[in-house]
């Protein structure tokens, strides 16, 4: 795959670069493993500082990284600038309390002491998607280098200026050479990465197929890896609450944000009762109301998908639900324009032989069903094969709560597209992967947390256990 800035909003080739040999990538791996002891020995303020710092440089940096998610993946200005926002947080967040978070926990023992101690672990691989190319790659960077891991990240191949201006601002915070590395290389060199003794851990996000082979490898070369995959996320509606057009702005945000390309955006909504024709028409209305142009323009508010190979993929799974009896209540089609424009689409009587109905929709396409009450929403939310996030919306708080807690999912937002904060773990379950990132959980994957135990020198010896 060409490693090169391609503008979705009229399919240009605006720069390429080449990718790394064998030779250079192991000398990266290389050097990332020798600068690993003199960044763990450095004392955890001073890796605090350069996350503050580069937080710092990223507030400042703002119109020069959202111009280029702008550029490289077709997102809105405004949510590129909120991207930058989001990820400054997660430097700020972890600058500001990794040391509370690795301070050694004391354990109550008969006699002598115990305390579990929070350590760093070596080099770690970070394998990064393309539709938050800064948010996903600092919510991974971010703790592990406040832990004292050093960590090398290959970028989506589409993301290159991102990756490059990434790397850039964290050499000018003050981390020192081999602490944040950056990689051009190709899917296909991962394995032998992974392969090689200096490399400790893994963690990815993206599709299932890329974190069924990542995982394959880490096991085999018994490496703790972290993966987050594809979302079907259910938007489950109780009842409209107080203020019905609040529930249509929370399903269209939910739907649309990144122009729907979010592991975690809502694309199966559930409607109980007589609310369903009323919500339908809500959304196909907001979805009429947006207008598609040029995603620096800040009067657009339908983006381009990320590349022409995405818009395809999504109008054939759209195509398949059609063609086998679903509806387009509005959209339905990729546009008649340049660029990886695809129609903001509501479908209908989707079926469960259809691709829609099991496949991540990852574009401007909701599915709409109509349920009968929370237990056959509960029991069609759950039917699907994955498990990131969910929405319950309801006036009452208390049966929202009751629906979220019979998910099967590793986050539920109630009255509230799912969202991120740092402060909150993010990841899931079954198909949709394994581990948290975020929070302190984030910061405890790739960690020892090493026991260490004394015991007076007179007491008794005891046999050895495990």
């Amino acid at each position: 795959m060409a490693i090169a800035t391609i503008n979705p909003a009229d399919n240009s080739t605006v720069a390429e670069f080449d990718e790394f040999s064998d030779q250079q990538v192991d000398a990266a791996v290389d050097a990332a493993a020798a600068a690993y002891p003199a960044w763990r020995a450095r004392p955890a303020a001073e890796r605090a500082a350069v996350l503050a710092r580069a937080a710092e440089l990223m507030a400042d940096r703002v119109d020069e990284l959202a111009s280029l998610l702008t550029l490289e993946m077709g997102k809105l200005i405004g949510e590129s600038e909120g991207e930058v926002a989001l990820a400054a947080s997660i430097l700020r967040y972890y600058a500001d309390n990794s040391a509370a978070m690795t301070a050694d926990e004391t354990i109550e023992v008969d006699d002598g002491s115990a305390i579990v101690r929070t350590v760093p672990i070596g080099t770690l691989l970070g394998i990064m998607p393309w539709n938050f190319p800064l948010y996903q790659v600092v919510r991974f960077a971010a703790p592990n280098l406040a832990l004292g891991n050093t960590v090398l990240i290959k970028h989506a191949s589409n993301c290159p200026q991102s990756a490059l201006a990434l790397e850039r601002l964290f050499a000018d915070a003050g981390a020192p050479a081999g602490v944040y590395t950056n990689l051009f290389v190709s899917g296909s060199k991962i394995a032998r990465i992974i392969g090689n003794p200096a490399i400790k851990g893994v963690s990815l996000t993206g599709s299932e197929a890329a974190g069924a082979s990542v995982g394959e490898h880490a096991g085999k070369n018994l490496k703790k890896s972290v993966l987050e995959l594809g979302g079907s996320d259910p938007f489950v509606v109780l009842d409209a609450g107080e203020d019905f057009d609040r529930l249509i702005e929370a399903a269209v945000t939910g739907r649309m944000a990144n122009t729907g390309q979010s592991c975690v955006a809502s694309k199966r909504f559930f409607v109980v009762g007589e609310l369903y024709d009323r919500f339908v028409a809500g959304l196909v209305g907001a979805f009429e109301a947006l207008r598609a142009g040029d995603p620096k323009d800040t009067s657009t508010t339908l983006g381009p998908l990320s590349s022409e190979q995405a818009a395809a993929d999504l109008a054939e799974i759209v195509q398949d639900a059609l063609d086998h009896g679903a509806t387009a209540e509005v959209g339905g089609h990729r546009m008649a324009r340049p660029g990886a424009y695809f129609e903001a689409t509501v479908l209908t009587g989707v079926t469960a032989e259809m691709r829609a109905s099991r496949e991540e929709l990852f574009g401007p396409v909701a599915v709409v069903y109509a349920v009968e009450d929370a237990d056959d929403a509960v029991t069609q939310a759950n039917a699907s094969t994955f498990g990131l996030g969910a929405t319950v919306y309801s006036g009452d708080a208390e049966a929202a709560r009751a629906v979220a807690d019979r998910l099967d999912s590793g986050m539920v937002w109630i009255n509230h597209p799912t969202g991120t904060a740092p402060e909150l773990p993010f990841g899931g379950v079954e198909r949709s992967g394994y581990g948290r990132e975020l929070s302190h959980y984030g910061l405890g994957e790739f960690a020892n947390h090493k026991l260490i135990r004394t015991v007076p020198e007179k007491s008794p010896i005891a046999g050895a256990g495990g």
